[in-house]
């Protein structure tokens, strides 16, 4: 019997192709606007990439400022801001956003829910939202210990309620406790970027502004977890062809200028402050290398490395127990890894790299090839819909 033998009833494959075709709508919720972390960058970066492939895809987050609107990004996404009441341990308060997904929230396929977030995760709990829910775990709770005791039940609920869990490296999803029991919903979307494209004559009036000098680059917020006062004080193992640039601004600002002028280091560390957006693909492309200097499991992937990865810039990171960091880096091939906390083992790896040319052009080429193989924003929207489709 032929596949037309019933004229009208549509074949298996053209079932199937409709299944394929099917349009979906999504929402990624959380966490803050305007664009300033990780987690929110992931989520805006696959609201664009998703929407740039005509799949309808909003973004529903808390307002770091000002009230209630909308943001257009094209004709198949929006950014839809609730405003915040009040912040509590760096948790945005926005009882707007309930109200605003109970409205909205039956009108999507799949909301996409970007974790730790307390407030979005209250909000799907009261919203009534009856769909598939995707849960982005960016990282385990490591702070808040105290308020995680309060957020748990609504954690498990959350953990439960997904239908699959997503993390960004095989590290995290395998050593996180919070994830021992749904493992079976797990699967892996590392995180990508566009390539970090940078002006030669930009990069080269930096490199003057050092006499040429090799350049250690490294870039976060000036806060505990990143170790920048390691990397201050590996400098100190370093000769004076070196200089170390640290990009970024935060609460520990003057106590690392402290550091620097107690350690007579002025010349050979530099605080930068917060680089504008414009200006940051030059630095990247005038370092010898980058330096991701963190030492505590709040650092699940480092999106910084890749962006350097991606410039074929070496990376020497850290072996923080239970992150991604070190995965994203892979030991010897785009650069070296370090124990946390090691000024001196820091330094020994900028020199293992940089002291060589044939070992630094190697190193470079290996971590242009890791960022093609594994952290374009490309693969990371492809898997994304895969994963949506439930395909692995």
């Amino acid at each position: 019997m032929g596949p037309n033998a019933f004229p009208g009833r549509p074949t298996l494959c053209q079932v199937q192709t409709s299944m394929e075709v099917k349009p979906l709508k999504i929402l990624q919720l959380g966490k803050f606007y305007p664009i300033y972390g990780g987690v929110e960058k992931v989520a805006y970066d696959l609201t664009v990439g998703l929407s740039g492939r005509h799949v309808d895809c909003d973004m529903l987050c808390a307002a770091c400022r000002g009230g209630d609107r909308e943001v257009p990004v094209n004709a198949h996404a929006k950014i839809i801001i609730c405003r915040t009441w009040w912040k509590v341990a760096a948790t945005m308060i926005s009882p707007s956003m309930i109200f605003r997904l109970r409205r909205i929230g039956g009108r999507y396929d799949i909301i996409h829910v970007h974790h730790p977030d307390p407030m979005a995760a209250f909000a799907l709990f009261v919203s009534g939202y009856r769909g598939r829910v995707i849960l982005h775990w960016h990282s385990d709770i490591c702070k808040q210990r105290r308020l995680l005791m309060l957020y748990r039940p609504l954690l498990s609920w959350l953990l439960r309620r997904a239908s699959r869990i997503i993390g960004t490296s095989p590290v995290y999803l395998a050593e996180s406790p919070f994830l021992r029991d749904v493992r079976s919903k797990t699967v892996c979307l590392p995180i990508g970027t566009d390539p970090i494209q940078s002006d030669p004559e930009a990069v080269q009036a930096i490199r003057a502004r050092y006499g040429n000098r090799k350049i250690v680059f490294s870039l976060g917020r000036l806060v505990a977890y990143k170790g920048f006062s390691n990397l201050v004080a590996a400098a100190e193992y370093l000769n004076e062809e070196y200089v170390v640039l640290i990009g970024g601004s935060g609460p520990l600002e003057a106590e690392l200028r402290r550091a620097i002028d107690r350690r007579n280091m002025g010349r050979r560390v530099e605080l930068l402050g917060r680089i504008p957006e414009t200006e940051l693909p030059a630095y990247y492309g005038a370092c010898d290398v980058f330096c991701l200097s963190s030492i505590q499991k709040t650092e699940a992937f480092g999106i910084v490395q890749i962006e350097a990865m991606s410039c074929g810039k070496p990376v020497i990171a850290t072996n923080i127990p239970e992150s991604g960091v070190s995965w994203v880096n892979a030991h010897g091939v785009s650069g070296l890894n370090v124990a946390p906390g090691d000024p001196e083992g820091l330094a020994r790896a900028i020199k293992t790299i940089t002291e060589s040319e044939t070992v630094y052009k190697a190193y470079c080429a290996g971590a242009k090839q890791r960022y093609l193989e594994w952290f374009t924003k490309e693969r990371m929207i492809e898997k994304c819909l895969n994963i949506y489709r439930y395909e692995k």
